[in-house]
């Protein structure tokens, strides 16, 4: 029973923690390129295949070098969607490359995908527990169970392609359960 529990902590805990030693797990970095989830052909996302209007994009950061796909923790989905430039807030419209936001695309409540976006609202929407979030204004709170904003994750295009200009400007964390 003892070797059943030390086996099942240390499972456990290698799926939290990135993984160090492959590269997958890694978390962004500056310079990654973007690729659509589920792209077979792992083609870097530009600025024109995101499209303003339209529900989000969910991606993965991936190296442009050993063009490793960044796909080995959940923590690495990115949640991409683009807004109107003029309406983004001040700190929102740096981040941003031609009026593209990037998220974690994981809710700060419980690690639920947001999976919806309310276009009368301008708002992202968790449907786990009802959490939205107004990517215009750094993904703050607007209403439900979250505690806060998502992590932001700075772009920048590079060669025509979205980049990643900087890490996440905070640790993907959520509430735990109890």
């Amino acid at each position: 029973r003892r070797e059943v529990l030390k086996t099942a902590l240390g499972l456990s805990a290698a799926q939290l923690l990135p993984a160090q030693d492959n590269p997958a797990g890694a978390r962004p970095k500056e310079g990654d390129l973007l690729v659509r989830v589920g792209d077979q052909a792992e083609t870097p996302l530009t600025p024109a295949d995101i499209k303003s209007g339209a529900r989000q994009t969910i991606a993965f950061p991936m190296d442009p070098d050993s063009r490793t796909v960044r796909n080995g923790s959940r923590l690495n989905r990115i949640l991409l969607i683009r807004l109107d430039r003029e309406k983004l807030a001040p700190g929102t419209s740096a981040r941003a490359a031609e009026g593209i936001v990037a998220y974690s695309a994981l809710c700060s409540h419980s690690g639920c995908e947001i999976g919806n976006w309310i276009p009368e609202e301008q708002a992202l929407f968790c449907s786990c527990h009802a959490s939205k979030f107004a990517p215009g204004d750094g993904a703050k709170v607007l209403d439900g169970p979250a505690p806060k904003p998502l992590p932001a994750l700075p772009l920048k295009v590079a060669d025509g392609k979205l980049s990643v200009a900087q890490p996440f400007t905070a640790r993907i964390t959520f509430e735990q359960a109890g």
